[in-house]
């Protein structure tokens, strides 16, 4: 067991990092595992400040694909953004698509078709890349 003073702990949990770790964004604190997510997330939190959706939840729900016995057997989506028109969809961030990624994506679509999945990838970043200063992205 490791143990550390709270005031380490609570500079380890504020300091920036290049990929993984703790963002608090809007007064809310969140585990991202990667940078991309953490940007992603203000990103959102600029929709909701402009009333473009009513609010977003980090990996809320976990979703089983109970027909599949060996392999990857759920799915933890990114991001649930609640529309401005009491709608949801669920986002994905993926840098690189790696095979399991492509699994957990596909059997999403085919065992719960009645959700939207969207997908963010290197191009939406770099599509966005010129509002990276006004969103604080790192």
């Amino acid at each position: 067991m490791v143990v550390i003073s709270i005031e380490a702990y609570q500079q380890m949990r504020q300091r920036p990092r290049a990929k993984s770790g703790w963002r608090i964004i809007n007064g809310h604190e969140y585990y991202f595992r990667s940078a991309w997510e953490a940007n992603y997330a203000k990103y959102l939190d600029f929709l909701v400040s402009t009333d473009s959706i009513q609010w977003w939840e980090y990996e809320p729900e976990t979703f089983w694909f109970e027909k599949i016995k060996r392999g990857t057997r759920s799915y933890l989506p990114d991001f649930k953004i609640y529309n401005a028109d009491g709608s949801h969809h669920w986002v994905e961030v993926k840098g690189y698509m790696d095979p399991k990624s492509k699994t957990k994506i596909k059997r999403f679509r085919k065992y719960y078709p009645q959700q939207k999945l969207i997908v963010v990838d290197k191009d939406w970043f770099k599509e966005n890349k010129k509002h990276a200063q006004l969103l604080g992205w790192e």
